[in-house]
């Protein structure tokens, strides 16, 4: 399939090389327009480090806004008997992303502040991205984009563009387990939280792989 219609190197074989991503994106800024591009996949499919980069080749053409400043914070999710499976779903305030991703479009306000997601300490940051009006491209990542499921169902219509990143499974696991252990998980239990409250996360997201615009192999 083709990047939302603009080229030819979407598709389920040998996947485009990050150069050919960023001319992809490139081509949806419009000064005075805005988009909104979205990038999606199973946990470790390499969603951060992809819109990382385009964020970095389009500099003051974009802003990156990722889905994950939308976690619930920790106190929250032990309130709620939810912090054994952060990361699902139902552990993030998908309304308020949905919110967020509404006023981006609408470009009435000069400045909107998005949050971020602090992973040194596992939790949201308030007001972290600031968004000027005149910012033609939103580069928004995360799991649950295509979920067309309430409460997440109103995000995939605001997204003018969607990749679905896809990625052989040993290796998307080797790089999950690797991130936890980084972020301080012991080995074995890095390796029990992929195979376990991960996993069912990413049967979830490999369930939308069809909704998206482009699927595309890293």
């Amino acid at each position: 399939m083709a990047l939302g219609g603009m080229g030819g190197v979407g598709g389920d074989g040998d996947g485009p090389d990050f150069a050919v991503l960023a001319e992809q994106a490139r081509r949806l800024v419009v000064p005075g327009d805005r988009r909104l591009l979205g990038i999606t996949g199973a946990p470790g499919a390499g969603k951060s480090t992809l819109a990382e980069y385009l964020a970095a080749e389009l500099g003051d053409g974009c802003r990156l806004v990722p889905m994950d400043g939308f976690h619930l914070a920790q106190a929250e999710l032990e309130r709620l008997g939810r912090a054994g499976r952060k990361g699902a779903p139902d552990t993030f305030d998908a309304e308020g992303y949905a919110a967020l991703l509404r006023r981006l479009r609408s470009r009435e306000d000069d400045v909107v502040y998005a949050p971020t997601f602090d992973r040194g300490i596992e939790q949201p940051i308030a007001g972290a991205i600031p968004v000027p009006r005149d910012v033609p491209l939103i580069i928004t990542e995360g799991n649950y984009l295509l979920v067309d499921e309430a409460p997440w169902a109103g995000v995939g219509p605001l997204l003018d563009v969607v990749w679905y990143l896809d990625v052989d499974e040993p290796v998307r696991l080797d790089r999950l387990v690797a991130r936890h252990v980084a972020f301080g998980k012991d080995p074995r239990d890095a390796r029990a939280w992929a195979e376990g409250s991960d996993q069912r996360n990413a049967e979830v997201i490999s369930g939308t792989r069809g909704l998206a615009d482009a699927v595309i192999r890293l």
